[in-house]
């Protein structure tokens, strides 16, 4: 069908003069001469095969081919004015997140309120999600991921370090006298047996790796799940230290050791590289990167 279209920029032209009825008016408000209007009118009346316009004395006017056209295209161009404001509104107006359950429980949305304080204009929501999102087909504005900051056609941000610690309740370390040593540990269960994390931190702190280690029986395949368990007192949990200030500064949780685990990967801020310059994923980045720098410091 396009393929049969006039060029769009002389359609407009002749939207214009047929608005106006006056080659000039239409040129100023294109911001062209009258001899370029008439050149795109030339143009679209070979295209047609007829005459668009006629002049009668000094007035200008439509011809029956022409007021069969020029209706049709004003709407037309109502529509796609709409639709652009449309999509304008929306995207400007709200901003989408996809992140992880635990990085949303225990940082984002936490302080997600600042943001929107600051900036009253935006309409904020939060998807908790492990999928990734299709930025094409999904309604989503950013991302917050973990990985290695390799993801194709997206701007990737570094917020922080995948690191891990053991964690647990007061009450479980008191059930076995105190936690004074990482040995300790091994007399207690971990609430994921199957955690790599475990083996890798307990081999970090000069412990033989173990073949198995003492657990639940049970994964629950999320580091804020894994909290809620041992903050229960159900075992011991490897967290991320940066994302469980407020329960280690209340007590809920201890951290017995200062040996914090490293992972590869690392908690990243991803979005397209087509949509970098809108305003409210600039503005949303430069917060959250300062956010994220603030963490790193060891801030609330």
């Amino acid at each position: 069908m396009s393929e049969n279209l006039p060029p769009l920029p002389t359609l407009r032209v002749f939207e214009a003069a047929a608005r106006h009825l006056n080659f000039t008016r239409a040129g100023e408000e294109l911001g062209m001469t009258q001899a370029a209007v008439s050149y795109h009118i030339k143009l679209l009346e070979e295209r047609i095969g007829a005459t668009l316009f006629v002049r009668q004395g000094r007035k200008l006017d439509l011809t029956d081919t022409g007021n069969t056209l020029a209706p049709a295209l004003s709407s037309a161009f109502r529509s796609v004015a709409s639709a652009f404001e449309a999509a304008k509104a929306k995207t400007g107006s709200t901003l989408s997140i996809s992140a992880l359950p635990t990085v949303s429980t225990q940082w984002l949305a936490r302080r997600l309120g600042a943001f929107q304080i600051s900036h009253p204009e935006l309409a904020v929501r939060l998807e908790m999600s492990t999928a990734l999102v299709d930025f094409d087909h999904d309604d989503i504005d950013v991302g917050i991921r973990v990985g290695l900051g390799e993801y194709p056609g997206l701007v990737s941000h570094l917020l922080f370090r995948a690191e891990y610690a053991p964690m647990l309740s007061p009450a479980l370390a008191a059930s076995v006298g105190g936690v004074e040593t990482p040995a300790d540990l091994l007399k207690l269960p971990f609430v994921s047996e199957g955690e790599l994390w475990n083996a890798q931190w307990l081999e970090l702190v000069g412990l033989p790796r173990p073949d198995v280690v003492k657990g639940l029986n049970v994964n629950f395949g999320s580091q804020y799940l894994d909290a809620a368990a041992a903050i229960s007192g159900a075992g011991i949990a490897m967290l991320t230290p940066a994302l469980y200030r407020e329960e280690l500064k209340d007590g809920r949780l201890i951290q017995p050791f200062d040996t914090v685990g490293v992972d590869p990967v690392s908690y990243w801020l991803v979005y397209p590289h087509a949509r970098r310059t809108l305003p409210k994923i600039r503005a949303f980045r430069d917060w959250l990167l300062a956010e994220a720098e603030a963490l790193q410091n060891h801030g609330d």
